[in-house]
């Protein structure tokens, strides 16, 4: 047990430093781990590792393929996003693409049962990064700082040119199984937030929790329901909004969300099929109420077939429309609109780039496919694919001259995701 402690504080200190990622639902990442991400982010009914457990419903750590032993997984994510962003105006169109990288995620959890094998109470612990939001223009056109002239005082082309946002969660979890149909769960969420916006990283925490509840009314057919309390973090002295010559505070806060799961299981647990679906309360959240986000409903299923014994095929499809509103017609002349970000005031140009350039959360639907093999009893390998499909957004306003402009964001994403579970 000392040894697996160790792991995680080395591998989560790794998951944290490691640069941030454009995540998928919002700033959220569809899911975590490959066998969940490849089923198009399901898990909420009958997740397939103890990862996916902790992660999408913690009272499933009892109805889970491993029950009653114990498994350790450890998961990796390659994520590739391709981030442009176009301003055109009466000076003609600056475009640019996001420094282009590939963001490596790890991720690990256990499951143990407490008190004995036969016991009906289960711990977990999980660490992986859950949110992730970034762009990089730095040293390209769109990064220009005297773009635009007002009365002799130079302006810059954008808001938002360079943004870094992570949050990697804790998530210790008890999950107790009074009959053979019911299991009930609570994961306490210790976040590890980091916003960078260009006038350094501000580090700070956040807490919540999430509780589940699985039924099984009959047998192979399995019903899920969880939910996921609102997490505060204030980050100081990120960005001077109202442009006094004073960094201010930005309050971000991880929405409430809740979710339902369906799954069924056929032809003697060879089939897998699961649906699930979430509501990510944005709106009501400190920051993306800010900046105008709505409430997003994201939609899930996956397969997983065992066409032989040991052999898993896995495909999904996730689908969570762009929470981000779209704006027209807004006045960006130096001193015409404004808007009001936590009592501090931005012109509207400004505060339309730094909402749709620097976080273009704008993808909707995505395709997965993964394939695991079990070596044997103990080991199994998983193997995962996604691609998220371009999307741009755009807007149109006047540039702070008084001329038209129209901006756009462009985003599209891909992964691959692998992971090793040891059962003990």
């Amino acid at each position: 047990m000392k040894k697996t402690f160790r792991l995680l504080t080395v591998l989560s200190f790794i998951l944290f430093v490691a640069s941030p990622v454009m995540a998928t639902n919002g700033d959220n990442l569809i899911a975590v781990g490959p066998n969940a991400r490849a089923m198009g982010g399901v898990g909420i009914a009958y997740p397939t590792d103890a990862i996916g457990a902790v992660f999408s419903n913690p009272a499933a750590m009892c109805f889970a393929p491993y029950c009653p032993s114990s498994e350790f997984n450890f998961a990796g994510t390659l994520f590739m996003p391709d981030v442009e962003a176009k301003i055109t105006g009466s000076k003609g169109t600056v475009q640019a693409n996001s420094e282009s990288k590939v963001f490596a995620i790890p991720a690990i959890g256990f499951s143990v049962p407490m008190g004995g094998d036969v016991s009906p109470w289960r711990f977990g612990l999980s660490a992986y990064g859950v949110t992730g939001l970034g762009v990089d223009y730095r040293g390209t056109s769109i990064d220009n700082s005297q773009y635009y002239n007002v009365g002799g005082q130079p302006y810059p082309l954008v808001s938002g040119e360079y943004t870094q946002l992570q949050i990697m969660k804790f998530a210790p979890t008890i999950a107790y199984q009074p009959s053979a149909k019911l299991s009930v769960g609570l994961a306490f969420h210790i976040d590890y937030s980091s916003l960078d916006l260009r006038s350094g990283s501000s580090f700070n925490y956040g807490y919540g929790v999430q509780p589940g509840i699985i039924y099984q009314p009959v047998d192979n057919l399995s019903l899920g329901l969880t939910y996921t309390s609102p997490q505060s973090v204030d980050h100081d002295n990120v960005r001077d909004f109202d442009q006094d010559g004073t960094l201010d505070t930005l309050t971000l806060e991880s929405p409430q969300q809740a979710g339902f799961g369906v799954a069924y299981k056929m032809f003697d647990s060879k089939l897998l099929v699961e649906a699930d679906v979430k509501w990510i309360n944005w709106s009501d959240a400190d920051g993306y109420k800010d900046f105008d986000w709505k409430d997003q409903w994201v939609y899930a299923i996956g397969v997983q077939i065992e066409p032989i014994s040991g052999l898993f095929l896995r495909v999904g499809y996730n689908y969570g429309e762009n929470p981000v509103n779209e704006h027209n017609g807004w006045d960006g002349s130096i001193g015409g609109g404004t808007n009001t970000v936590q009592g501090k005031t931005m012109g509207s140009y400004y505060y339309e780039t730094f909402r749709l350039i620097g976080f273009p959360a704008i993808v909707q639907h995505h395709l997965t496919i993964g394939i695991g093999y079990q070596f044997s009893e103990r080991l199994i390998l998983n193997i995962g694919y996604m691609h998220a499909f371009e999307e741009t957004m755009t807007e149109r306003g006047t540039d702070p001259e008084g001329n038209p402009v129209t901006m756009e964001s462009t985003l599209s994403e891909e992964s691959i995701d692998f992971g090793l579970t040891w059962r003990f």
